[in-house]
């Protein structure tokens, strides 16, 4: 059984481990413990069962914890490899220890996070990876997988009918993925800078669409979508199944330090992503993807926060705002034209 229950970006980086893992131990199978909105996901991957966890309703609590622990038992699983290392997979761990069975957790590198992204005597090196220390806990169970690290291209999906009247029948120019929204703040490239790479590269007669968020981004995406018809917000327009499908005919993406990078990773799509106050030595960067793809400032101050959930301590977010649109419409053309 392989735990991992948010967020979208670290269970999507599960996906490429899962999928080389059943490559290279075909014999074992699996036992997906997760959010079920993020079933889509482990489709293509063979011999693993979803077992989809509910937080809100049915798995609520302590006893709906307990309740997903007996439901979990039915699978006769023989190992336990938690990816995630919060209270829930602990409480889930420890229950399936008592009954025996091997238990591994996730080591998350504490230590030396708090040693790069600390204000004074910062140790600018790189980090694992965050796919290499979910592989960790896989061996440690007696399963010596080795990751490839690299960028699969995979064949479109077919347009499927809930698709077709975003993107039409076909496609007669290059296709840009945007996916300029995060959860934190201090991961975000500024709007109005993003709005100018946005136009410039929907007036070079690229089709860019705009992925990710709530109302509030929605909101922000529909504003740009009117102001060019090479631009499309698919924001709350379709579903999970039908984005990953949307990607998998992109040429490329563009995505902040988020869970766009990783969708775009998923379907092996190439991504240009811009870092500010986070940074790719931390071990987030995609699966397969390539540091050279990077955008970011170097800065002392850089990285201050591993998820991006400090606030700016300089007071003026140097790391994203003094990083000019254009460096970011150079790389992406430079890219799509390589």
């Amino acid at each position: 059984m392989v735990i991992r229950f948010s967020a979208m970006g670290d269970v999507a980086l599960t996906v490429p481990v899962l999928r080389e893992f059943t490559q290279q131990f075909p014999e074992s199978a699996l036992v997906m413990a997760s959010r079920g909105l993020f079933e889509p996901f482990y489709k293509d991957i063979d011999h693993l069962t979803f077992h989809a966890f509910d937080p809100k309703i049915k798995h609520k609590g302590f006893f709906g914890l307990i309740k997903y622990f007996k439901e979990l038992k039915q699978h006769d699983i023989t190992a336990v490899a938690d990816l995630h290392s919060n209270l829930r997979s602990a409480v889930l761990c420890v229950l399936f220890f008592i009954i025996g069975k091997k238990v591994r957790r996730l080591d998350k590198g504490r230590a030396e996070k708090k040693k790069l992204t600390r204000r004074f005597k910062k140790v600018l090196a790189p980090l694992k990876l965050t796919a290499e220390r979910y592989a960790a806990v896989f061996r440690q169970l007696g399963f010596p997988i080795q990751l490839s690290h690299q960028l699969v291209e995979k064949e479109p999906a077919a347009i499927t009918k809930s698709l077709s009247p975003f993107i039409g029948e076909e496609k007669t120019q290059k296709w840009i993925g945007l996916s300029p929204f995060a959860q934190h703040q201090q991961k975000i490239y500024p709007l109005e800078k993003m709005e100018v790479v946005l136009m410039k590269l929907a007036e070079h007669g690229y089709k860019v669409f705009v992925f990710g968020g709530g109302e509030k981004e929605q909101a922000i995406a529909t504003a740009w979508e009117v102001k060019h018809h090479n631009i499309t917000s698919i924001i709350n327009k379709i579903n999970l199944e039908a984005e990953l499908e949307l990607i998998s005919h992109l040429d490329l993406m563009i995505s902040m330090d988020s869970s766009g990078m990783h969708l775009a990773s998923l379907k092996g799509i190439p991504v240009i992503s811009i870092w500010g106050a986070t940074h790719p030595y931390a071990g987030f960067i995609g699966y397969g993807q390539s540091l050279s793809d990077t955008i970011q400032l170097d800065l002392e101050c850089r990285p201050c926060s591993i998820y991006g959930n400090i606030p700016c301590y300089r007071g003026d977010f140097a790391c994203m705002n003094n990083l000019s649109p254009f460096v970011v419409i150079e790389k992406v053309i430079q890219k799509l034209n390589g």
